[in-house]
């Protein structure tokens, strides 16, 4: 054991609204592909799959492509939450994360396996939870009162002397 050293605190640097968002649509997108991954080993789905269901549902191309879009959506909000403008991205993630609460509770009508189950829909509920209170307390940016005094730019320029007049 060292004695007579000090430890400084680490600096704790805030974080950027849209990489809270980005981080938890990428938490959310791989919890929700893994929970659908690991119940491939409960015991029938296999089985259910081969003979051509899912759930409740027949194998389909629609089945297929409403499955790709409910997987799609949170894949592409890890891009949008970080490229589209603020008050368009703060809007985007309140209107998807509210709309995947009751997708995400959906999931757990019918299944036998509760723990599994309620484990996975609990984590991505406390996802969309973060996600909501992420985007509703974005920061917003109050003008400044330099802004509002200062000359426009043209204005500026109208009024600098020009080459020949030096």
């Amino acid at each position: 054991m060292r004695t007579g050293q000090t430890t400084t605190p680490l600096e704790d640097q805030p974080i950027p609204v849209r990489a809270k968002l980005t981080a938890a649509w990428t938490s959310f997108m791989f919890l929700y592909a893994y929970v659908d991954i690991l119940n491939f080993f409960t015991p029938g789905v296999i089985d259910d799959i081969l003979n051509g269901k899912v759930f409740e549902f027949g194998l389909s191309q629609t089945f297929s492509t409403t499955a790709l879009t409910l997987m799609a959506i949170p894949i592409l909000m890890i891009v949008l939450s970080m490229t589209l403008p603020a008050r368009v991205s703060r809007i985007a993630n309140l209107v998807v994360a509210s709309l995947y609460i009751p997708v995400t509770a959906f999931n757990a009508l019918g299944e036998s396996w509760l723990y599994f189950y309620g484990l996975g829909i609990a984590l991505e509920l406390i996802l969309l939870a973060l996600i909501l209170r992420y985007a509703w307390t974005w920061p917003r940016t109050a003008p400044s009162a330099t802004m509002a005094t200062s000359p426009d730019r043209e204005t500026v320029r109208a009024q600098q002397p020009r080459r020949a007049d030096v």
